[in-house]
């Protein structure tokens, strides 16, 4: 990309947020579906540790792209351009068709119970994540066709470190153009008509239920607004730009920008996985029960003056003994 002094800080702050924030809630998502993995695993369990699996290598390769934001140009090895180019782009997409695959599952789940009940299988839920991973990857794997297409300019640039997959000619676009538009309709916009669909009826279908624990209900409430919230906000812009590129037949400048939501959606997987997850959930109470614990404790331990209204009166016995 053609990196001016604003767009730099401004991918810079939102790729360091992205890390900082996404890299230990989804470890500790990873933990926590791993655990839940081995105990006892189901077909939505599969297709969480899936999509945690998907973010961690997606902030795994951040830093190569802060390392080129900080320089302004690519100056890294030739070989990494594609590869963290397809990585990058084979984690959002593959986001988008585990986010739909869990609406799905969670729409059956409710709409058709026993019936689903009956046929759900994790070993499906392994095959339908392979499945994604190549679909995603193999549409994704165009950034290494146009790498290497016709005396590329990225890759002769990327030799003179100035830009990685940024400058195309008109040969590379014609096959550019289309393939961008074949991916808007088949990992974006179908997975987001399916999805949005899903979560519809499975609100609708809840609302019917008299029976239902109130905290579960904000639950499923809460798992389809932030899905729908991740498509609109993270992945909406990006694949527009898409769409406005092939009408107007050009790349526009203004992708980059676009593609921030799309890292941004790092953070905002966790959420789902709460949403989604009992077991995260307890994770996280057990997590902030600790915390508040630890901090009681501090405070009494030092007297704090802010923590004058703790009741210290157990700790001080457990001291005196």
């Amino acid at each position: 990309m053609q990196w001016s002094e604003t767009l730099s800080k401004l991918v810079l702050a939102v790729d360091a947020i992205t890390l900082i924030a996404g890299l230990p809630a989804n470890l500790l998502a990873l933990y926590t579906f791993i655990q839940k993995v081995k105990q006892r695993c189901t077909s939505i369990d599969v297709f969480l540790l899936s999509l945690t699996i998907s973010d961690l290598i997606f902030l795994l390769f951040l830093p190569i792209r802060m390392k080129e934001t900080v320089d302004r140009k690519w100056t890294l090895s030739s070989f990494l351009c594609p590869l963290s180019g397809l990585i990058f782009y084979t984690t959002i997409y593959n986001s988008t068709l585990l986010l739909t695959a869990i609406s799905v599952e969670r729409y059956l789940g409710v709409a058709f119970p026993i019936k689903y009940k009956l046929k759900r299988r994790p070993l499906y839920a392994v095959i339908a994540c392979v499945i994604f991973w190549v679909v995603s990857m193999a549409h994704c794997s165009m950034v290494y066709i146009i790498q290497y297409y016709k005396g590329n300019e990225t890759h002769s640039n990327t030799s003179n470190t100035e830009a990685c997959y940024y400058k195309f000619n008109n040969e590379q676009l014609e096959i550019l153009l289309p393939s961008r538009l074949e991916v808007f309709f088949v990992l974006f916009f179908v997975p987001f008509i399916i999805c949005s669909f899903c979560y519809i009826k499975f609100i609708l279908t809840l609302s019917r239920l008299p029976n239902i624990n109130p905290q579960k209900r904000f639950r499923a409430n809460g798992l389809a607004l932030v899905t729908l919230l991740v498509f609109i906000i993270c992945f909406l812009p990006y694949n527009v730009s898409r769409v406005v590129g092939f009408i107007g037949w050009y790349s526009p400048e203004w992708r980059s920008y676009a593609l921030l939501p799309c890292t941004f959606n790092a953070c905002l997987d966790p959420l789902i996985y709460y949403f989604s997850s009992p077991t995260l959930q307890g994770t996280c109470n057990t997590l902030k029960t600790g915390l508040i614990n630890w901090i009681h404790r501090s405070c009494c331990r030092w007297r704090w003056h802010s923590c004058t209204q703790l009741n210290c009166t157990q700790h001080s016995n457990g001291k005196s003994h």
